[in-house]
């Protein structure tokens, strides 16, 4: 499927002041080459697996977005998982991106949307749909209130119980 959602470099250079993402898969892109690289132990995590990433963050960072990014994870972690975690001092982190981590066993009583996203501005939600191996399907964009309500709340709740990266240790 084809997704009419600008690119998300459009889509953070409109936002102003925040961009939160929400990730609770414990499987993304399986056949992502640097994931791969990685499985085969030939990426080096002191350096950004992502420059574009990296890049497009810090450009961001420095006009005043704030970045923050919560994951809700399965533990012990699944490869991919521990792939994420392994490079986030080095992309995300760097970038300023702050990170944090909620085990998953810890987020049973929250209320949290279907998907994955990230929300600009508190004003506009990009939806990711994945198939169930962790590819992207399609991403849907949204300024609904009650669905920008709902992510800021889930998002928000995530955060205030997660572990920041400094401080997570996965199980």
């Amino acid at each position: 499927m084809t997704s009419t959602v600008p690119p998300f470099s459009e889509l953070i250079a409109a936002t102003t002041s925040s961009a939160v993402h929400l990730e609770m898969r414990d499987a993304y892109t399986p056949a992502d080459p640097v994931f791969q690289e990685w499985l085969a132990g030939r990426v080096n995590i002191e350096e950004p697996a992502y420059p574009g990433w990296l890049e497009l963050v810090r450009e961001h960072v420095a006009r005043g977005v704030r970045f923050r990014r919560a994951r809700i994870v399965s533990e012990p972690l699944a490869a991919f998982t521990r792939f994420e975690y392994e490079i986030t001092p080095a992309l995300n982190l760097a970038a300023g991106e702050q990170v944090r981590w909620l085990p998953r066993r810890r987020a049973s009583d929250l209320c949290l949307p279907g998907n994955d996203f990230w929300l600009f501005d508190d004003r506009l939600v990009r939806l990711h749909h994945f198939s169930g191996d962790g590819e992207i399907v399609e991403d849907e964009l949204s300024d609904d209130a009650s669905l920008v309500k709902l992510c800021a709340a889930a998002f928000e709740a995530v955060w205030e119980r997660g572990i920041d990266h400094a401080e997570y240790r996965p199980a």
